[in-house]
C-alpha cells in the first residue's frame, strides 16, 4: 500500500500524477530530466521539474546508517505515517519555512508499507546556483563577515529549538549569485527543547570544519570559527 503527501504550495492537483510518476521512478540514469546525482548511501537524484512544479527538485530515498543497515538497508518498523522520517522531514521542513528559515521547500513523499514494515522517498525543492561549504572552500576563503553570517543563520535555528543533528559543512550551501547561506539534509532532525544541546551541535561543526582542513585542505582557521562564534552570539 502507498500513501503519498504532497505540497499543495508547489504541486497543483493537476500535476500531483506527474510527481507521482516521479516517487515511483527507480532509476533517472538515462532521463532527459536529470540535472545531476550524488552518492553517499543511494543515490540523490537532482531533476529538471522547473516547468511543472516552478521549481527543480531534489528526490531522496530514505536509507539506513550504521551496521544495521548493512543487513536491511531501507525498510523500517511502520508505526503510522506520522512517525515515519519521510512525514517527519517534511512537518518539519513546512514549518522552517512558515518560520522564513534558510531551507528548501519539501514538495512530495511517498511511503510504501508491506508486512509491517515500510520504504520512503521525499521530493524537496532544489536551492539553484549554489555549492556546498566543502567545495567552496577548497579553492576559495570566506570573509569575516560570511562566517557571520553563518554563525547568525545557525542561531536562528537554534533560537526557533531546532536542532540540526547533522550539521557539517556538506549540509551548509552558499549562494553563487546572492551569497546567500543555506541550511539542508533535515532528515532525522527535530525540534528539540532545551539549551543542551545547542553547543554539542556547534562543537560538531567545527569538528567538520577541521575534517575537511585534514581530508579536503579547506581553507579554515581558528580566526574564521572566532567569526562564525561572534556572529551567533548576536
Amino acid at each position: 500500500m502507498a500513501y503519498y503527501q504532497f505540497n499543495p504550495d508547489l504541486v497543483p492537483t493537476s500535476q500531483q500524477q506527474f510527481v507521482t510518476q516521479l516517487l515511483n521512478c527507480k532509476t533517472f540514469q538515462k532521463s532527459d530530466r536529470l540535472l545531476g546525482y550524488s552518492k553517499g548511501r543511494g543515490i540523490t537524484w537532482f531533476l529538471n521539474t522547473q516547468a511543472e512544479l516552478g521549481v527543480n527538485s531534489v528526490l531522496r530515498h530514505y536509507y539506513r546508517g550504521g551496521l544495521f543497515g548493512k543487513f536491511v538497508k531501507d525498510r523500517y518498523w511502520f508505526t503510522g505515517n506520522k512517525n515515519t522520517r519521510a512525514v517527519q522531514e517534511f512537518e518539519l521542513l513546512t514549518q522552517l519555512h512558515q518560520w522564513n528559515l534558510p531551507t528548501p521547500r519539501p514538495i512530495a513523499l511517498k511511503i510504501e508499507t508491506a508486512f509491517g514494515f515500510y520504504q520512503a522517498d521525499i521530493l524537496i525543492e532544489k536551492i539553484e546556483n549554489t555549492q556546498d561549504l566543502s567545495q567552496f572552500l577548497q579553492h576559495n576563503k570566506l570573509s569575516s563577515e560570511q562566517y557571520q553570517q553563518i554563525g547568525r543563520t545557525i542561531r536562528q535555528l537554534h533560537d526557533h529549538q531546532v536542532h540540526h543533528s547533522d550539521l557539517n559543512i556538506h549540509n551548509i550551501l552558499l549562494g553563487k549569485d546572492n551569497g546567500k547561506f543555506w541550511l539542508i539534509d533535515f532528515d532525522k532532525c527535530q525540534i528539540q527543547q532545551g539549551e543542551e544541546w545547542k553547543q554539542a551541535n556547534l562543537d560538531r561543526l567545527l569538528r567538520s570544519f577541521n575534517k575537511e582542513k585534514g581530508k579536503l585542505n579547506i581553507q579554515f582557521d581558528d580566526s574564521d570559527w572566532q567569526a562564525l562564534m561572534l556572529g551567533y552570539s548576536k
